[in-house]
């Protein structure tokens, strides 16, 4: 008799209820390294953009990509 081969992924189930395979995480060998003190300055930049939003958490990861967006603007923005 045959037998069946199983899978090490796990299955989650759509709105409709039919399972479907999650999609597999790749991890990165070598994640992008921020230049000295970038780290800290878009840190302190998503913490100001918090406290100027009332300090209303679920909101960390937007905070940070537009810290990210402003903090990248003022580099440019000094070199020219």
């Amino acid at each position: 008799m045959p037998t069946r081969k199983t899978t090490t992924r796990k299955k989650t189930t759509s709105a409709k209820g039919k399972a479907r395979p999650a999609p597999a995480i790749r991890r990165t060998e070598n994640p992008i390294e921020l230049p000295e003190g970038m780290w800290e300055r878009i840190s302190r930049k998503a913490y100001e953009l918090w406290e100027q939003r009332g300090r209303q958490d679920g909101n960390a990861l937007q905070d940070w990509l537009e810290a990210e967006e402003i903090v990248m603007e003022e580099i440019h923005e000094s070199r020219e």
